[in-house]
């Protein structure tokens, strides 16, 4: 019975003490208390139990000394893992030190503190100045945009739609006061391109760009006082209209790959003999290149013959220059046509720049990888969240007044199940996509957080294709059907761009979220290998047993949380969310042990396995984006239309999260290592549910009702006014419905009964009106309704030769009818 006594002391010690992280002493001190009460148990007399404390001293001393420690056990380890430690490029390790980590850190670490979210961090205001701008100039600017007209018949935006954008100054909301821009916060900037988005994809993308990875932030971050001044307050008023020139046929994606190239060299420029480079590129894809009166360039910079200074130094690596666009030798060539926005391929063979046209001087020289990483992060934070939200605004709004205005079987088509299940996810994604948005947007406005953006790129512009195409399968041949009545057709088309863009979702999952972020956020690993790097054993001994213990307190807290449901774990909130803190927390813990265990098992083979990668960088998106949601429903008041939504959310995030890790363990490549994680991340099994369908009808029927949350959804969003425009049509008809319904309602009952009969709506209005169902005055309503439901469901069709010229030959006024 002492025996059993001792070895339950010993499994509760040792898992207290793991659980709680103690130190070295501290398990000094077990170790010893578990040796003597062995010792007394067996009754080893004195002599015994001192050549045992004697024996037990040498590796206590050698693990509580420091510099014994590190030379006896370290080192060996030091020597292996400096072995095994995979090459890393220098594009590669300037990604990984760009940028910051952020809630992507907390979420990764295991113990997420959530007052860091919801407190410290506080909910994203815009100030006096912006709110105006968005009331104002930005109202104004989408009543100017005819998206048809913008998409099909002129594939530009009117002329006066190019000097209001430059008149404004909405190609400088990132440039600062002092050079002449609007100097607005990335919250802003996010909703200025989300409403533009929701009335024109070629408005917003032509806005967009000059606000994000372009000439205007590289200055303004980069810059020398002198290029300050020489470009920064004509881009300000629009009379520099910028481009940035990076992607080409050798190198999308793998952006570090591209062939353009500049040599230094000595030329005459304007007349003098100057140092300079000569250029030679080739690029493609470059939005507002066709328009563009300055060109950002990316190219890899060689200097042979050390004219920077640097005999020892002849491959300098990606540099970013800026040129104008009228330069000799610079050809901006044809347009390319992925939508009406402007863009196209920008070439030039040996052009030559003076050496202070590279941004931020020659000191700068070799350093563009690291300014485009950190520029496309904040980007990615701010334009592709904001037309993934955008798109998620029009199908939630529209395909909610629809379902509700649109009948078949003489029901509402959003009150059939089949209908709810996509309406569902329009409504569940809508949210979410809007806490990732206001979320990630306010975060770059205190940071640059490169994981988190990646996550919100990858996953908001995937959200988007979910939600546009579930809105087009709702509205049937509504959304088919092209023209100017068509309020999903752009945004349906504009799924590929964003989702292409930036860098494609392919690599970011698979590549950059957990490769990233499993580097940056982790406590011990980028720091272990600086040290290994600088051959410095004595900083490697501290981080590689304070990583020990950190790898067994995650080890303990995944079991414990798992066998436990995660009961004891605290939570900042007692209201129905608290089950949600506790298991997102419970899973944190988990991606942080299994994280250590993959790089520790498989090393620098992690790289090369991108399907195991992708799912963990599915754990950690999943976390992220429940985070969001947590934070949206308590910045916004934790209300009862909230709480579903938000649940719905919650629960398939951690079902997702579930999933992911499944799938992760049943393909790790040691089973025997698999079976480990499988016990102490899913001990019990599956524990999380898909959302239940009663939970996805209720925000599915929500969507066609006329709530708060409705608005404050779509707040960032331009809906017409009038009946002849592409979204007031639907708005007007649909409020004429709520106004309308109870005795629209009563005369169709009427009808299905046989009491108001008739071949035609109007025989059958006067029938009810004869038979004293309806008064007279409420017939003329629901006849002057029923014609405005019919124009709102309507669909447009043009004439032969419309069509053949792109609308150069007007277009008869015809509409199919729909009943």
């Amino acid at each position: 019975m002492t025996a059993l006594y001792i070895t339950v002391g010993a499994i509760v010690g040792a898992w207290v003490l793991a659980y709680y992280e103690a130190g070295s002493r501290l398990w000094t001190i077990f170790f010893a208390a578990l040796l003597g009460a062995i010792l007394t148990a067996s009754g080893a007399g004195t002599l015994v139990m001192g050549i045992a404390f004697a024996i037990f001293a040498v590796p206590a001393l050698i693990m509580n000394v420091k510099s014994i420690r590190a030379k006896v056990v370290t080192a060996p380890v030091f020597k292996g893992f400096k072995a095994v430690l995979p090459p890393m490029t220098s594009t590669e390790r300037e990604a990984l030190e760009a940028g910051d980590t952020w809630w992507d850190a907390e979420m990764f670490r295991g113990k997420p503190e959530w007052t860091k979210l919801l407190d410290d961090h506080k909910a994203a205001e815009y100030t006096a100045e912006e709110q105006s701008f968005m009331d104002n100039e930005v109202n104004e600017l989408c009543a100017m945009l005819d998206d048809w007209k913008i998409s099909f018949e002129d594939k530009d935006l009117p002329e006066e739609v190019w000097n209001f954008m430059r008149e404004k100054r909405f190609f400088s909301m990132l440039i600062s006061k002092e050079w002449g821009g609007l100097g607005f916060s990335a919250y802003a900037q996010s909703a200025v391109v989300t409403k533009l988005a929701t009335r024109s994809l070629a408005g917003a993308v032509t806005v967009m760009v000059p606000n994000s990875l372009g000439p205007g932030e590289l200055l303004m971050h980069y810059g020398t006082d002198e290029q300050k001044k020489h470009w920064l307050p004509g881009l300000a008023d629009g009379t520099h209209i910028p481009c940035f020139a990076l992607t080409g046929p050798e190198a999308g994606s793998d952006a570090g790959a591209i062939p353009d190239v500049g040599i230094v060299c000595e030329q005459e420029f304007e007349g003098k003999k100057t140092l300079g480079l000569k250029l030679t590129f080739s690029k493609r894809y470059i939005t507002l290149a066709p328009v563009a009166t300055c060109v950002g360039l990316a190219f890899k910079l060689y200097d042979p013959e050390g004219l920077l200074g640097d005999e020892n130094k002849s491959d300098y690596g990606i540099t970013c220059a800026l040129l104008p666009a009228d330069h000799p030798g610079v050809e901006i060539g044809n347009r390319h046509f992925p939508a009406a926005f402007m863009n196209g391929t920008v070439r030039g063979e040996d052009v030559f720049i003076p050496v202070d046209w590279i941004i931020g001087g020659v000191e700068k020289a070799g350093g563009g990888w690291r300014m485009l990483v950190e520029c496309l992060s904040a980007g990615r934070g701010i334009s592709l969240p904001a037309l993934s939200a955008a798109s998620s605004k029009v199908a939630y709004r529209m395909t909610g007044a629809y379902s509700r205005l649109r009948r078949q079987f003489k029901t509402p088509i959003g009150m059939f199940e089949g209908v709810q299940e996509a309406n569902g996810r329009i409504a569940g994604y809508t949210y979410k996509l809007e806490a990732m948005r206001a979320l990630t947007a306010s975060a770059v406005d205190v940071c640059s957080p490169s994981v988190v953006t990646a996550i919100a790129k990858y996953h908001m512009t995937e959200m988007m294709r979910t939600v546009t195409t579930d809105a087009v399968d709702v509205h049937g041949g509504r959304a088919v059907q092209q023209g100017p009545r068509n309020y999903l057709a752009t945004g349906y088309q504009g799924i590929p761009i964003a989702i292409t863009v930036e860098g494609a979702n392919i690599l970011t999952r698979n590549l950059m979220i957990f490769g990233q972020g499993a580097i940056r956020c982790h406590p011990y690993v980028f720091p272990e290998m600086e040290a290994a790097r600088d051959d410095n054993l004595s900083e490697f001994d501290n981080l590689f047993w304070g990583h020990i213990g950190y790898s067994a307190n995650r080890a303990v807290r995944a079991l414990t949380y798992g066998l436990t449901g995660a009961a004891f774990v605290s939570s900042p909130t007692n209201g129905p969310m608290a089950k949600y803190y506790k298991q997102l927390t419970r899973m944190s813990c988990a991606l942080a042990f299994t994280s250590d265990v993959t790089m520790g098992v498989l090393g620098g083979e992690l790289k090369r396995m991108e399907n195991l990668s992708a799912r963990l960088a599915d754990v950690l998106s999943e976390l992220y984006m429940a985070s969001a949601v947590l934070k949206y429903y308590y910045d916004n008041g934790e209300t009862a239309e909230d709480l579903p939504h938000a649940e719905w959310n919650l629960q398939l995030s951690l079902f997702n999260i579930q999933t992911a890790f499944e799938e992760f363990i049943d393909n790790f490549p040691n089973p025997v290592v698999a079976r480990i994680l499988k016990t102490l991340v899913l001990p019990l099994g599956r524990s999380y549910k898909q959302p239940s369908d009663k939970l996805r009808n209720k925000i599915a029927a929500m969507m066609m009702e006329p709530t708060a949350l409705r608005d404050r959804l779509t707040k960032e969003a331009y809906f017409g006014t009038s009946e002849d425009d592409v979204t007031g049509r639907m708005e007007c008809a649909y409020n004429s419905l709520l106004a309308i319904e109870p005795v629209y309602n009563k005369f169709l009952k009427a009808v299905g009964k046989g009491k108001a009969t008739g071949l035609t709506i109007t025989e059958q209005l006067a029938s009810a009106v004869a038979n004293g169902i309806i008064t007279q005055i409420e017939a003329d309503g629901i006849a002057a309704f029923d014609k405005q439901r019919f124009d709102a469901l309507a669909t447009d069709e043009f004439t032969k030769e419309y069509i053949a010229t792109s609308g150069k030959v007007a277009n008869e006024a015809k509409i199919e009818q729909i009943s």
